[in-house]
C-alpha cells in the first residue's frame, strides 16, 4: 500500500496530477476540490494516496488531508458507489459539508455530484451515517476557518461558533444530533445573528 507520494509536482490536468519522486512519475487522480488547492507546478506537495485494485480496474487516488483521503475510503463502501463516483462527491462537496449532509438527510445536495441520484444519495445516507460524527464536521471546519491566508468565506469563525451552539442547545432540549442539525441548516444564517436569534428561527421551523 502506498501511504503517500511526496516530491515534485510535475503535471496538473483535470483529472489528476503526475508527482515524481524518486525518480518515478505517480499519475494520480484526484478530486477538483484538492486539484484547485495545490501550489505551482515545481513544488514540492504530500499526496495522500489509496491504491484501488480490481482485476480491470487499477488506480491511484490522491488527496490534500487524511481527512478527505479517510471519507474517500468510505465512500467506496457505499454500494453502487465507486472511486469515480466518490470522487465526483468530493469535488462538488467538502468533507464538513458531506458529514453536515448526511447528518442532516439532505439528499439534494448530495445529489448534486455528478453521477449520483437522489436513490444512490439517499442509500448513501442511510449507509454512512452512524459512521460519521457531527463533531468531527465542527472541528474540521474550525481548523480550516482558522487556517492563515484563507480567505473568509460567508461562515467565518462568528456564524461558525453560532451554528454549534444552536445545535448543541437543541441536543440538550432532547433533538438528535441529524435533527439539530437539519433544523439549524435550514435557517439562512447572517453575520449579525445570535444563537438566541437562531433557536428562534429553528424552533419556529418544527413548530415550536
Amino acid at each position: 500500500m502506498i501511504a503517500y507520494v511526496k516530491g515534485e509536482l510535475i503535471l496538473v490536468t483535470e483529472e489528476g496530477v503526475v508527482v515524481e519522486a524518486s525518480g518515478l512519475g505517480y499519475d494520480i487522480r484526484m478530486p477538483l476540490s484538492s486539484l484547485s488547492n495545490l501550489p505551482g507546478i515545481g513544488n514540492t506537495v504530500t499526496i495522500y494516496t489509496y491504491l484501488y485494485l480490481r482485476e480491470d480496474n487499477i488506480g491511484l487516488f490522491g488527496f490534500l488531508t487524511r481527512e478527505d483521503l479517510n471519507i474517500f475510503k468510505l465512500l467506496i463502501t457505499v454500494n453502487g458507489i465507486g472511486p469515480k463516483g466518490a470522487l465526483g462527491i468530493l469535488s462538488s462537496i467538502t468533507p464538513d459539508d458531506l458529514r453536515f449532509a448526511v447528518l442532516s438527510d439532505d439528499v439534494k445536495t448530495i445529489a448534486k455530484a455528478p453521477g449520483i441520484g437522489a436513490k444512490t444519495a439517499g442509500k448513501l445516507i442511510l449507509e454512512l451515517k452512524d459512521k460519521l460524527k457531527l463533531s468531527d464536521a465542527f472541528e474540521e471546519r474550525f481548523a480550516k476557518n482558522l487556517e492563515p491566508g484563507v480567505a473568509p468565506g460567508r461562515e467565518g469563525n462568528g456564524i461558525y461558533e453560532v451554528r454549534k451552539e444552536a445545535i448543541e442547545a437543541l441536543v440538550a432540549l432532547g433533538y438528535s444530533a441529524a435533527e439539530a442539525a437539519k433544523t439549524v441548516g435550514s435557517v439562512e444564517l447572517r453575520e449579525d445573528m445570535t444563537v438566541e436569534d437562531v433557536l428562534k428561527l429553528s424552533l419556529k421551523n418544527i413548530g415550536f
